[in-house]
């Protein structure tokens, strides 16, 4: 099966080259331990991949057999700007790997259509409006999951699309009287259908402590995989670990292997693996 890598070598290996393509992928867990890391270094090391193949050999090295980069890297947020997010991504890793990667990395800024129904005040988020017919196109664009679906829907066939954050998205049910939770669990759902058609690979972001152990449930429970990212304690130690939760198709070779837990650290490369934690 043709696979996309998530562009942590350790991690790729062991599932068999990466995300078989067609995944919708969860990356969840607690705040600072290492989730958003991995999705910047997905993001950049995938865009390397296309770019700079020297300096992808030497953060990343060969990839498998069956796994190629992803024809392009798509980055979706709903309230960060671009600079914001190149800041954001150039403590995470060599500036080296940012540089020669960025560029390749389309962003999507959808705050315009988040934050629209909020009392935000607008010149916050939005660019000058320069009449008022502008202004009224802007305010009759799609709610923000049609704007969502239709980034998907033009960019995500082959490619690899990042999300950030599902938080984002929780948090504005309630607020938004277009938007409960029901549509936030059907999304998931319908990201997984469309992916299976898009053949791509799609990480879906998630603070998992913005939502009740019965939505998180629902939420691990439409997509194909879900990475959970962790703090572990040992002694007096604090170690920021990932398990991969579930992985249809994947995860029984992980089982196989008896691999229960990965120790993570941060990098010049950004996430990687340092340990791996085996059943004895």
């Amino acid at each position: 099966m043709h696979r996309i890598p998530f562009g942590v070598r350790q991690l790729d290996t062991t599932l068999g080259g990466g995300a078989p393509a067609g995944s919708v992928v969860l990356t969840a867990g607690e705040g600072g331990a290492g989730s958003r890391e991995f999705m910047y270094t997905s993001t950049l090391l995938n865009a390397l991949a296309n770019t700079d193949e020297d300096l992808h050999n030497l953060y990343y090295g060969d990839l498998a057999a069956n796994a190629d980069p992803p024809d392009e890297v798509h980055f979706i947020s709903f309230t960060a700007g671009e600079d914001r997010f190149v800041d954001e991504i150039d403590t995470t890793m060599e500036s080296e790997i940012v540089d020669a990667g960025i560029d390749a990395v389309h962003y999507h800024d959808l705050s315009e259509q988040y934050f629209h129904q909020s009392p935000v005040p607008r010149d916050w988020y939005a660019e000058a409006t320069a009449d008022i017919k502008d202004l009224r196109a802007r305010q009759e664009r799609d709610d923000i999951l049609g704007e969502l679906g239709s980034r998907l829907s033009e960019h995500a066939p082959g490619n690899l699309v990042v999300i950030d954050s599902l938080s984002d998205l929780i948090s504005t049910a309630g607020r938004d009287q277009n938007l409960d939770w029901s549509d936030v669990a059907f999304l998931v759902k319908g990201l997984q259908k469309g992916a299976d058609q898009w053949d791509g690979v799609i990480l879906v972001h998630l603070n998992q402590e913005t939502v009740s152990p019965t939505e998180y449930g629902q939420l691990v429970d439409g997509v194909d995989g879900t990475l959970e990212f962790e703090w572990a304690s040992g002694g007096s130690t604090r170690a920021r670990t990932l398990v991969v939760k579930q992985f249809r198709g994947v995860l029984s070779g992980i089982d196989d292997e008896n691999i229960v837990q990965f120790e993570t650290e941060i990098g010049e490369g950004g996430f990687d693996i340092s340990d791996v934690r085996k059943i004895r």
